[in-house]
């Protein structure tokens, strides 16, 4: 199951792509709704290789995945794999220039189930997914808005 979304935001590329690996941020949001974060790597800066356990309750029962950052082109892109038992899943984010003051970002993810339960899981999915389409797009939105306004900040 493929997700996408896109969001322009009134700030510079590299500006953007420095909010994105800000991953104790991130991090610390994700504390902050519930999660249990364990770093695994110990890289001083963000790179490919750095890699995260997480655990969270989700519709009433505790998930955990490995999420691990596998490729990280600086200002362009990050890839990121995500493993949990009878699931795995990819996002992608791209970010382009369309002006010097304007940024593009690309979001696509994607599910695939291993396992018969998963599968039955990810048909649930299928089932709300404009109501889910309608929340990415909306927290995706947030993020945005968020990014220009930390950038407004700095300027």
């Amino acid at each position: 199951m493929k997700f996408a979304t896109k969001e322009d935001i009134e700030a510079p590329i590299d500006h953007v792509f420095q909010m994105l690996s800000d991953f104790e941020n991130f991090e610390r949001s994700a504390l902050r709704r519930g999660a249990e974060i364990e770093r695994l790597d110990s890289l001083a800066a963000p790179a490919a290789g750095a890699a995260w356990n997480i655990r969270f309750l989700m519709r009433g029962k505790e998930r955990q995945l490995k999420l691990d950052l596998v490729e990280y082109v600086p200002s362009t892109e990050m890839v990121f794999k995500a493993t949990s038992p009878g699931m795995n899943g990819t996002m992608h984010i791209d970010l382009v220039a369309l002006s010097r003051q304007r940024t593009r970002m690309n979001m696509v993810a994607e599910i695939t189930p291993q396992t018969l339960t998963a599968r039955l899981f990810v048909q649930s999915l299928k089932l709300a997914r404009a109501n889910l389409s309608k929340r990415l797009d909306t927290r995706m939105a947030s993020m945005a808005r968020d990014m220009e306004e930390r950038y407004a900040r700095l300027a």
